[in-house]
């Protein structure tokens, strides 16, 4: 009988190349500029496999060589490095007030970031002025809108891909309008990823912050509203509806600023720890020019007893939520942010609690990022999604 090599086992070949081609790319990005020599050795591949992959997605554009090694003995040997403007990741927070952007190459090396302070009242309005903000950045970065990779927008509310809605927007009025996401849709085209903002400042956290270092940790952020993103082995967690992380919906009611009508928009622990929260917990305490949860921590740390009480009792508020957060997933570390989490001596205030509640305690820090957080966090999930586009084109002629 004879037998003829042919479908799955003639693609085998093509798979193969295309593999190898994906694994050395992934060196190359993560470890490059590397040489053939040291790209054999981190993969285990021979060295003429690694130069016909090398020879293939070189040719596809995306890594080139850099230069060579020098002050080695030997000949110099040729180091090989991503073409960082191979693709670009424009990543977008919408805020209630403020709309923040940055455009970055394959390397991560942002090429230019801005800040507007939005004027939009209604939903489409806000969505314009994403597309515009997103205009300047491609005009200042010069690029074009068909060199973008990948789009990511870091959103208040939970994105449900299922379904493709989404939901729990808080204080962004009508942002959970069915009409939304074909309107960005439309503007940004399809390479568009929506993540949740405090989940985008996570991702930031884990690689620009002090997450780098841990394979779980939670980022809480405190400030205008509450929310959590959770890192656990490594990987960002969304859960199965797309809600871990809402710790704001968690039910606790007791604090003196407690709203009913803001726990029903928002959820109670938002309605009772949340900034405006904060203030009116000041003006029932009789704390005076409290007109921002920042002027009571200062009225506070200026020596305002009534203004201290206020903020101890915001610090045993997110001490109990961080504590329902270590009792259930137990992370190594605890990441305070937002404008009340990275408020001066809050940090102390919240450890002084926790000490007290938590049947263990994970190392408790403050973040160190700026404003642009989210943003940060965008680009770092644009940059994943872009390469596995790109490794995806790499693979796509053994597919067909």
């Amino acid at each position: 009988m004879t037998v003829v090599a042919g479908g799955a086992a003639a693609a085998r070949p093509q798979l193969i190349r295309a593999i190898n081609e994906q694994v050395l790319l992934e060196h190359i990005r993560r470890s490059g500029p590397v040489s053939r020599t040291e790209l054999a050795t981190l993969t285990g591949l021979s060295k003429p496999t690694v130069s016909a992959a090398l020879a293939t997605i070189e040719r596809g554009g995306l890594v080139h060589a850099s230069g060579q090694r020098t002050g080695v003995p030997g000949p110099a040997a040729r180091l090989y490095d991503v073409r960082p403007e191979a693709g670009f990741v424009l990543g977008l927070d919408v805020g209630r007030e403020f709309l923040r952007g940055a455009i970055a190459d394959l390397r991560g090396t942002v090429r230019c970031r801005l800040s507007v302070r939005t004027k939009a009242v209604r939903e489409m309005a806000r969505v314009q002025e994403l597309a515009d903000l997103a205009a300047t950045l491609l005009d200042e970065a010069g690029i074009t809108a068909s060199q973008l990779t990948q789009t990511v927008i870091g959103s208040p509310g939970v994105y449900d891909p299922k379904r493709d809605t989404l939901a729990l927007t808080g204080r962004l009025s009508g942002w959970d309008s069915p009409a939304v996401l074909p309107a960005l849709r439309e503007r940004f085209g399809p390479a568009l990823m929506i993540e949740n903002d405090v989940d985008a400042a996570a991702l930031a956290e884990r690689v620009h912050g002090h997450g780098r270092d841990v394979d779980s940790f939670a980022f809480v952020s405190v400030g205008t509203g509450i929310g959590m993103g959770l890192v656990l082995d490594g990987k960002l967690r969304h859960g199965f509806h797309g809600v871990a992380g809402e710790i704001s919906y968690l039910p606790f009611t007791e604090g003196s600023g407690s709203d009913a009508r803001d726990a029903r928009k928002r959820g109670s622990f938002d309605a009772s720890a949340s900034a405006a929260a904060v203030v009116r917990a000041a003006r029932r305490a009789g704390v005076r020019g409290a007109t921002s949860a920042a002027k009571v921590f200062a009225a506070a740390a200026r020596g305002d007893v009534i203004a201290a009480a206020v903020v101890t009792e915001e610090a045993l508020l997110v001490a109990k939520a961080v504590c329902s957060v270590i009792a259930v997933v137990d992370p190594e570390l605890i990441v305070l942010g937002g404008g009340i989490g990275q408020a001066p001596g809050f940090l102390d205030a919240v450890v002084e609690q926790l000490r007290l509640l938590s049947p263990v305690m994970p190392e408790v820090k403050m973040s160190v990022l700026a404003a642009d957080t989210v943003v940060a966090g965008c680009i770092a999930a644009g940059l994943d999604r872009a390469w596995q586009h790109l490794l995806g084109r790499i693979a796509q002629p053994a597919t067909a």
